[in-house]
């Protein structure tokens, strides 16, 4: 492979303007086909054929048109202290409110509070409900700026009038948190490099990757379902590995320049040696990410391949675009700082050569070193232990920016934090009797007996007499764990009414579908786990051929995704430090969560354990001295790893800062995991364990040895042939 890729390298550098024109006209085209199609994104997180979903179809079956789920709002109002809505000007209001919505051309029918007579007791607060011809993703932008014409209007008359529900109403004027990440990565490079020039090519290497994958992912919505967080999840983990590995070829570049290669050979060598493991470091994120289709909820794979997507395409523009950029402008260019020119590779690497502070002390206190980063990082882990996970709702995941918040808070306020947890249950009667209804009448005597129930409404039949409705209003919010426990003991109940009377109680409604997303995510959260962990033992054995160092980097892999969840935990679920990081309210951990951040985490840890080791693995391959591999390695490939990990923990900062907290949250755990990862572990705890392995740790059994095959991640077979051309050209 390594052989592949210096040939790559060389051809791009010397037809440097022929490839950069290529990638241009590429993005014209992408953008092109992209503006034209346009971009349709789904803002649904839905599992098809979990018992919620099931139950839903059936009741729609019988009380609706079959396939027709048309999506609906609650259109929220709230009287001025000390009045009610049921005085003559506010109703006016309402009135001319909702009839103002329904002539919304997507509108099919529209309530207002008194005709639903759903005023809460103090008859301060009341909603209306508006009803659309079609499903969510079908309602058009001008319905909807009615719809907020028509809240702004009642607003204006006095009136405090929010809206929530399946469509979303506050849309647009977000910042760009990208260019925040963009910045900070800059100033990281300016420092790392110090050239503004050097600086600006992996931003612009990352820019051209993302920006391929994204018009890709832009396209494809045209054609199959992406929701719009994949989106989101692409761009901040395709800008952040893409700025990154552009990092580590021009690091190898600028050395190569160094040792008295010319511009193109220093590239070719740069992409035939650090291109070789960001290709692999690719591939690694790639498996990672892909590997999330394993769990089978699909808009969890389509975020894993959208998000491989882009970190495809970057990894192609380092390995073809960028070795074009460094060949038509990598003269100006300063070589790497403490390296004299024209001094062998191999000779440079005989020479005893200082070592890094940090290095030093890692390796002379081992011991105590590794107890400190495995203590430090059990200690965060511990509030996992009580992880509550879930889906958002209104009211924890967006701020009181929105009118969707304002909404949720104002029926909270009117009606208790169960009017946002309603069920609906369906009692599906197998053969109806004259018992029927009596029997149907004791079952929602049961179910009102249940914990946790507020209020039942009386069951109503259906068409065909083989469903009867109801509607549970729970004591607790959509996000309490005792509102789970309802859901589970009315479908526990189920199983002896199907006994007793052949009465099936079916439970759905969207507090009921997170729910069952959630344990669908929890149960394929081990699965997946076991699999990535064995994918990566097994793939770093090939690299180090070593079987106790891929051992340590998946233990320590382990420790930094505990740390993180439990950080998480902490911040977002328990509610410390929530309004330092901006979230707007205590909330569960998001259900796909734990998942991603393996798959991600995991694609990225393995980034740092193999530009880490690798350097280890060549030194000690050429010296055998198990303690000047881990210094050197410490030393030539620790500044590049912590500008990376910075550059990665800088672009995910960014992504904290977006107003929609599932983004914010992902920001926060990623930023927080290469924090843990980069730093605890591999800049500590990796080499501080290899110092109390010693030469142990590179053990490899020969039998094993012999049948694996040699990946050369760092290209040592064409560094040995270009010094052999060198010296015949001498």
């Amino acid at each position: 492979m390594a052989k592949y890729l210096y040939r790559l390298g060389l051809w791009a550098a010397r037809g440097g303007k022929k490839v950069l024109l290529g990638a241009i006209i590429i993005l014209v085209a992408l953008g092109a086909i992209g503006l034209t199609l346009g971009p349709s994104f789904s803002n649904e997180l839905t599992i098809p054929n979990t018992p919620a979903d099931k139950a839903a179809k059936i009741i729609s079956q019988e009380f609706s048109q079959p396939g027709v789920q048309a999506a609906k709002i609650q259109v929220v109002f709230k009287a001025p202290d000390g009045e009610t809505l049921e005085s003559e000007k506010w109703q006016k209001v309402m009135e001319d409110t909702i009839t103002g919505m329904s002539k919304a051309p997507d509108v099919a029918l529209a309530t207002t509070p008194m005709q639903l007579k759903n005023l809460n007791m103090t008859k301060q607060i009341g909603y209306g409900e508006v009803t659309f011809k079609a499903a969510a993703l079908d309602v058009s932008a001008e319905t909807k700026d009615v719809i907020v014409h028509q809240l702004d209007a009642a607003r204006a008359a006095g009136l405090q009038t929010e809206a929530r529900g399946d469509i979303q109403i506050t849309e647009g004027g977000e910042f760009p948190v990208e260019v925040i990440g963009i910045i900070a990565a800059f100033v990281i490079l300016a420092i790392t490099f110090a050239s503004f020039l050097a600086a600006g090519l992996p931003i612009v290497s990352a820019a051209v990757g993302l920006g391929v994958g994204m018009l890709g992912i832009v396209i494809a919505s045209s054609f199959i379902e992406v929701q719009s967080v994949s989106l989101s999840l692409a761009a901040m983990l395709g800008l952040a590995v893409g700025i990154d590995y552009a990092l580590f070829i021009i690091t190898r570049f600028r050395q190569q320049m160094a040792q008295g290669y010319t511009v193109q050979e220093s590239v070719a060598i740069a992409n035939g040696t650090a291109g070789s493991a960001v290709l692999f470091a690719g591939v690694t994120v790639v498996i990672g990410l892909l590997g999330l289709s394993v769990a089978g909820i699909p808009f969890l794979t389509m975020m894993g391949v959208a998000s491989a997507l882009c970190v495809i395409t970057t990894v192609l523009v380092s390995i073809i675009v960028l070795p074009a950029l460094l060949g038509w402008m990598g003269h100006k260019i300063s070589p790497a700082k403490g390296k004299k020119a024209g001094s062998s590779r191999k000779s440079g690497s005989s020479k005893k050569q200082s070592s890094s502070k940090w290095g030093t002390f890692v390796t002379k206190r081992p011991l105590l070193v590794s107890f400190v980063s495995i203590a430090l990082l059990a200690t965060i882990t511990v509030p996992f232990t009580h992880i509550n996970l879930g889906l958002p709702s209104d009211g924890t995941m967006k701020s009181t920016d929105m009118t969707e918040r304002r909404a949720f808070d104002l029926l909270t306020e009117g009606y208790g934090v169960g009017v946002n947890a309603s069920l609906v249950i369906g009692a599906q009667v197998a053969n109806p009797t004259e018992a029927t209804a009596g029997d149907i009448a004791k079952i929602k005597d049961e179910i009102s007996g249940l914990a946790d129930v507020q209020t039942i409404t009386p069951p109503f039949p259906g068409p065909s007499g083989k469903l009867y409705l109801m509607t549970v209003m729970p004591k607790s919010g959509p996000d309490d764990t005792k509102t789970k426990d309802l859901v589970k003991a009315i479908r526990d109940l189920s199983s002896r009414t199907q006994a007793e009377n052949g009465i099936e109680l079916l439970v759905t409604g969207t507090t009921a579908m997170n729910i069952d997303i959630a344990n669908k995510l929890n149960d394929a959260l081990p699965v997946f786990a076991a699999l990535i962990v064995v994918l990566a033992y097994v793939i770093l054995v090939l690299v180090f051929r070593s079987i106790f160092i891929p051992l340590k980097a998946v233990l320590g892999f382990l420790l930094s995704l505990g740390a993180t969840l439990g950080f998480v935990v902490f911040v977002v679920q328990d509610g410390h430090l929530n309004s330092f990081f901006g979230f707007p309210a205590t909330s569960p951990i998001l259900a796909f969560m734990p998942v991603i951040l393996i798959g991600i985490l995991f694609g990225l840890a393995m980034d740092y354990e193999i530009f880490l080791v690798s350097k280890m693995r060549e030194v000690y391959a050429h010296t055998g001295d198990a303690r000047k591999a881990i210094l050197d390695g410490v030393r030539d490939s620790g500044k590049v790893v912590t500008a990376a990990g910075l550059i990665m923990i800088s672009v995910f900062i960014g992504f904290m800062l977006a107003p929609d907290a599932i983004i914010k949250s992902m920001g926060l755990a990623l930023a927080f995991g290469v924090l843990f990862d980069a730093f605890v572990v591999r800049m500590t705890l990796v080499p501080a364990v290899m110092s109390l392995m010693g030469k142990s740790a590179w053990y490899m059994p020969r039998w094993l040895d012999r049948i694996l095959p040699n990946i050369d991640v760092e290209g040592e077979s064409i560094l040995h042939e270009v010094e052999k051309t060198k010296k015949k050209s001498a």
